[in-house]
C-alpha cells in the first residue's frame, strides 16, 4: 500500500509542510524512521530525533515550531497521537482483510445445537459447545474453549488458548487475548469449625459488554450469585484478576497485574494502574485515578482524584509523604542526636541540683 503525504494529509483533516507527493508505504516509530515511512511527534522528549530521523513524512502538532533543519515532509494536525493511532487501526483493518478467514476448520468441534453467524471463523481445536451462539464476523483461534450457553456478540476476536465458561454473555467487538479466562470460579469457601474449607457454589456468571478488550493471562470469575460485569469500552491489560460480583465501569481502564477482590465495584471513567489491590465490597467514584501499587481498602466517594500508596492516599499527602519517607534516616540520626544532647543536659542538671543542695 502506498500513499501519499497529501493524501494522508487529506484524511486527517491537517496541513503539509514539504512536499505534498512524498510516498509512504510503512508506518514507522520515529527514530526508526527510514525513507518511505510514517512516523509521528507527539512527546516533546522526542523532538531530536525528528532533525536525524530518515522517515519521509512526520504527523506533527499544529502548533509544532523546529529547532533545527529537518528532511521530513511534515503533516500537522490537532492531535498527532490520536491521527497515527487512526492510520494504525485503519492500517490493521487492512491487513486482517487480507488475511480474513471464515468457516470452520474441520478439526474444530462445534456442537450441533451451536448457532454460528456469518462470516464467522473457528479454527482447528477449538471448542464450541451446546447452545452456544457466536455473532457475525467474530473469529475463534485454535485452542479456544467456549462453554455451554455462552453467547458471543458480532466482531468479537479471541486469541489462541481463550477459556469462556458456560453461560458467559459477551458483548459486540470484544477482543480476548491468549490464555485468558472468563467465567471461572468465584473464590468463595466457607470456614468450618474444625479448621476446614466447605467451597461454596458459583452459579453465577460473567457478561461483558460491547468494546472491551481484555489482555492475555487475564481472569475475570463468575459471580456467586447475579454477575460480574464489565461494562461498555473497558480495557485490561495482561495479569489482572477481577473476582466474583465485581463490576467495572464503561471506559476504565486497568493496568497489568491489578487485583480486585468480590463485590467491588468500580466506576466508569477510572484508571488503575499496575499492581494496584483492592479490598472486597468497596466502591470507587467515577474517574478515581489510582497509582501503581496502591492499596484501597476503604470507599472512595469523591470524583475524579488521584490516589497513591499503600493504603492509598490523596495524591498530595503521598508526595508529601514521600518527601518525609526520603528524609526518615536523616531525621532519625537529628532526633538520636537530640536525645543524646537531653541526656547530657539532664545529667548536668541533676549535678548542679545536687552541688547547690549541699
Amino acid at each position: 500500500m502506498q500513499f501519499t503525504a497529501k493524501q494522508i494529509s487529506e484524511f486527517l483533516n491537517g496541513t503539509i509542510d514539504g512536499d505534498p507527493d512524498v510516498a509512504v508505504t510503512e508506518l514507522s516509530k520515529i527514530e526508526d524512521g527510514k525513507k518511505g515511512s510514517l512516523s509521528f511527534l507527539s512527546n516533546p522528549k522526542y523532538e531530536n530525533f525528528l532533525y536525524s530521523t530518515q522517515a519521509s513524512a512526520v504527523i506533527v502538532s499544529k502548533d509544532f515550531a523546529p529547532t533545527q533543519k529537518f528532511t521530513s515532509t511534515l503533516i500537522r494536525v490537532e492531535n498527532p497521537y490520536s491521527a497515527f493511532t487512526i492510520l494504525l487501526d485503519k492500517y490493521n483493518e487492512a491487513v486482517n482483510a487480507q488475511d480474513s478467514q471464515s468457516g470452520v476448520d474441520k478439526l474444530a468441534y462445534v456442537h450441533p445445537t451451536a448457532q454460528i453467524g456469518k462470516n464467522v471463523f473457528i479454527d482447528a481445536f477449538a471448542y464450541v459447545a451446546e447452545n452456544v451462539i457466536i455473532g457475525d464476523n467474530s473469529k475463534i483461534n485454535t485452542q479456544t474453549y467456549i462453554g455451554a450457553n455462552s453467547k458471543i456478540g458480532e466482531n468479537c476476536v479471541f486469541f489462541p488458548g481463550v477459556k469462556i465458561y458456560h453461560n458467559s454473555q459477551i458483548g459486540n467487538k470484544v477482543i480476548i487475548h491468549a490464555n485468558t479466562v472468563i467465567g471461572s470460579d468465584g473464590f468463595g469457601f466457607a470456614p468450618q469449625k474444625d479448621g476446614t474449607y466447605n467451597k461454596i457454589p458459583q452459579i453465577g456468571n460473567v457478561i461483558i459488554e460491547d468494546d472491551v478488550e481484555i489482555g492475555a493471562n487475564t481472569t475475570v470469575d463468575r459471580a456467586t450469585m447475579g454477575s460480574t460485569i464489565i461494562k461498555k469500552g473497558a480495557k485490561m491489560d495482561n495479569l489482572i484478576q477481577v473476582a466474583h460480583n465485581v463490576e467495572i465501569g464503561e471506559n476504565t481502564v486497568l493496568a497489568a497485574q491489578s487485583g480486585i477482590s468480590g463485590s467491588t465495584k468500580v466506576g466508569p471513567n477510572s484508571v488503575i494502574g499496575g499492581q494496584v489491590g483492592i479490598a472486597g465490597h468497596l466502591s470507587l467514584a467515577k474517574g478515581t485515578q489510582i497509582g501503581a501499587q496502591a492499596g484501597i481498602n476503604f470507599n472512595i466517594t469523591e470524583e475524579d482524584k488521584q490516589w497513591h500508596g499503600s493504603p492509598a492516599q490523596p495524591l498530595r499527602n503521598w508526595m508529601r509523604a514521600s518527601v518525609i519517607f526520603k528524609h526518615l534516616p536523616d531525621v532519625e540520626k537529628r532526633i538520636n542526636a537530640l536525645e543524646q544532647e537531653l541526656k547530657r543536659l539532664t545529667s548536668e542538671l541533676e549535678k548542679n541540683t545536687i552541688h547547690n543542695e549541699r
